[in-house]
């Protein structure tokens, strides 16, 4: 029986507007990672204490798992100043973490590297410096290679695509037997398709297993095979899903021998049935009835726990993403987890049921007219499954409408729906050509002289391949010629090449579904390559969430003042008479350009020997905070990244020395922004 590719009517222009809406939601939803980020801390990035503080904290947008090892604060020679106990300091929606500083601490720049594990299973780490008295010079070098990142970072990015790639074929492959095209079960093209998405899926997961402590650690490709950090992983969340999906990889194995053991024999003996029932209606046969029933209830019992056991199998592997990546955190996760795995469920069976249709038509002789039909029934759902899903996970990690336009994770979706759009477009043009190759294939007489074609056809090449045996048969000695066994080996294939190719032109109903749904498939992979994209960008949400509370002190800032006071000082000593001419720049909480002036009453530049400057924020206690400038030239001094932690009513104190004991001080007010 021939295949008709559907017409383009107003039932497929309604599915193609469905399947339109479920792409944009995959897109939106796409799988990224709502990664923590770091929104405060304490001492400030760039602060400059005029005391050692007792300890640092930390807070996080989310929870974060870290160890003793996860906070270090270095000194300016590099060593660590910091207990390496970690402090908890968590408190309902608040999530902090801190270490406890030595006693004692000489004055200097302090670096607080961190690196933690963000809930949804993905490394993230930072660095930044504070300054005890004032700032100096640091010999700390940070790794320069991202968390996660490196030779490392690939592989288990490529594993972890692998995972998701082999889930879709494992499953839409299996669910595309059981539902649509339970014959398929008999076809070795469709058994390849299945089992290479089980052993895809569970290399993958062993790889992910082994790579997970380096990912998250050192970043050492050797580090795969440490057991004591194998070991602590297998205590992680991430590190028990993993092994959870393994087990249920066990479970999914003895579904798969089932489906193409058993399952396939009854299916096979129901055809036989089946013929034999035929040949005794036209009365050359007795059918034997009683068996025949017995033999068909106990393929629908076994279709049934398959299709049970096959549902259970498959939540369970879904479950194991999200309930230890993007959907376990952040906010709702009670309905996000669930959700996820729904969503995950209606792509395994919309693409990898599309990927065994495709393999079905390319590869096996026939496949029946209902499969196809089902199939769509099936694509049809779980498109409505994906966009339900899809815009609730696009909502939940974008949230509004200034993230979906002012952040870089808001931009990339909006590129992608742009591309999508453009795929979409691509397909419709290719379903409305289908659908006019189908007009010129409807005709039932066009449709039987096509099968008598491909009979004829099949029972030539049959008689040749027997003539061909027999001929080897009767000639052993042509197998003693390499040349000669070539060279047959050559025909053979061409034989069976230009046979393929026969049956396939002469089925042009077949051939069009066939391009329809490769079209569809391609689609379907430049979308999924798209959506990579975004694994590394952090989401509106966590961005936007991470600016207000990082950024609330910058947003209410007034506008740049730079501060430029004139002031005269007299040492008493011979020349000592002057002005001192101070700016700094911008004048804000932060870093700051200082300089310095010192002239003569005439206005020529006095070369003093020494001066100085200091800082004092009295109503915080904060200071003396005293600065050295560099001389950049007679009687003119500065000094770069001068940073100013707070903002507020400054004393600003300048001190010229003029002679060995001749120097004097003068102060004033100043507001910094």
């Amino acid at each position: 029986m021939t295949i008709t590719a559907p017409r383009f009517g107003t039932a497929p222009l309604l599915r193609l507007l469905l399947i339109t809406a479920a792409l944009l939601g995959t897109v939106l939803a796409g799988t990224a990672s709502a990664h923590a980020a770091l929104t405060g801390s304490n001492p400030k990035d760039g602060a400059v204490l005029a005391t050692a503080p007792k300890d640092v904290t930390l807070t996080f947008s989310e929870q974060v798992a870290l160890g003793n090892d996860s906070i270090r604060v270095l000194d300016p020679k590099s060593k660590r100043v910091d207990t390496g106990e970690l402090n908890n300091l968590c408190s309902g929606n608040i999530i902090k973490y801190g270490v406890t500083l030595h006693a004692g601490l000489p004055e200097g720049t302090y670096t607080v590297a961190w690196q933690a594990v963000s809930a949804d299973s993905h490394p993230i780490a930072g660095a930044f410096t504070f300054s005890i008295g004032a700032p100096s010079k640091t010999a700390v070098e940070l790794p320069k290679q991202e968390a996660g990142g490196g030779l490392v970072g690939t592989l288990y990015g490529i594993a972890r695509y692998a995972a998701y790639a082999g889930f879709v074929v494992l499953v839409g492959g299996a669910a595309f037997v059981l539902a649509c095209w339970p014959r398929g079960a008999n076809a070795r093209p469709v058994q390849r398709l299945v089992v290479q998405g089980w052993v895809t899926l569970t290399a993958a997961t062993l790889a992910m297993l082994l790579l997970r402590n380096p990912y998250t650690g050192s970043g050492e490709v050797g580090d795969a095979f440490d057991l004591a950090g194998l070991q602590a992983v297998l205590a992680t969340k991430t590190g028990a899903a993993l092994v959870s999906r393994l087990l249920l990889l066990g479970s999914a194995a003895l579904f798969i021998a089932v489906l193409f053991g058993a399952y396939a024999k009854r299916i096979t003996d129901a055809d036989a049935d089946a013929d034999a029932d035929a040949e005794s209606d036209a009365g050359t046969t007795t059918g034997a009835g009683g068996d025949a029933q017995e033999r068909a209830k106990e393929q629908k019992d076994l279709s049934f726990g398959l299709a049970i056991g096959g549902t259970v199998v498959a939540t369970g592997i879904a479950a194991t993403w999200a309930l230890s990546e993007h959907a376990s955190t952040g906010i709702q996760p009670g309905v996000a987890m669930p959700v996820d795995v729904l969503h995950l469920l209606a792509v395994a069976a919309w693409l990898g049921g599309l990927v065994a249709l495709l393999v079905a038509l390319h590869r096996t002789p026939a496949i029946d007219r209902s499969a196809v039909l089902r199939f769509s029934r099936v694509a049809f759902w779980s498109v409505v499954v994906l966009a339900a899903t899809g815009l609730y996970q696009s909502w939940r990690q974008v949230g509004s409408w200034s993230a979906l336009t002012g952040t870089s994770y808001g931009r990339l979706l909006l590129l992608k729906i742009g591309l999508v759009g453009v795929l979409v477009g691509v397909a419709w043009i290719s379903r409305r050509w289908t659908a006019r190759l189908s007009e010129t294939g409807t005709d039932a007489h066009a449709d039987t002289e096509a099968e008598a074609e491909v009979e004829a056809i099949a029972d030539t090449e049959a008689v040749g391949d027997a003539d061909a045996g027999a001929a080897t048969t009767d000639a052993p000695q042509a197998s003693d010629d390499p040349v000669r066994a070539a060279q047959l080996a050559r025909q053979q294939a061409a034989v069976a090449t230009a046979k393929r190719k026969r049956i396939k032109d002469a089925d042009p109903e077949r051939a069009g579904l066939r391009r329809s749904v490769l079209t569809e498939a391609g689609v379907a992979v430049v979308l999924l390559a798209v959506t990579t994209v975004l694994t590394s960008t952090e989401p509106g949400r966590t961005e936007e969430q991470a600016a207000r509370a990082g950024g609330s002190q910058a947003s209410t800032a007034v506008p740049d003042r730079p501060v430029d006071i004139t002031l005269p000082f007299d040492t008493g000593g011979t020349d000592g008479k002057g002005t001192a001419r101070l700016t700094l720049s911008p004048g804000r909480s932060g870093a700051n350009e200082l300089h310095l002036w010192v002239n003569r009453p005439n206005g020529r530049p006095l070369d003093a020997p020494e001066v100085k400057v200091a800082f004092t924020l009295t109503a915080e206690k904060i200071g003396p905070l005293p600065v050295v400038p560099d001389r950049v030239a007679t009687g003119h001094w500065s000094a770069s990244n001068l940073q100013i932690p707070l903002p507020g009513e400054w004393r600003v104190q300048i001190t010229v020395r003029t002679s060995d004991i001749d120097q004097a001080t003068v102060e004033k007010n100043v507001k910094v922004g």
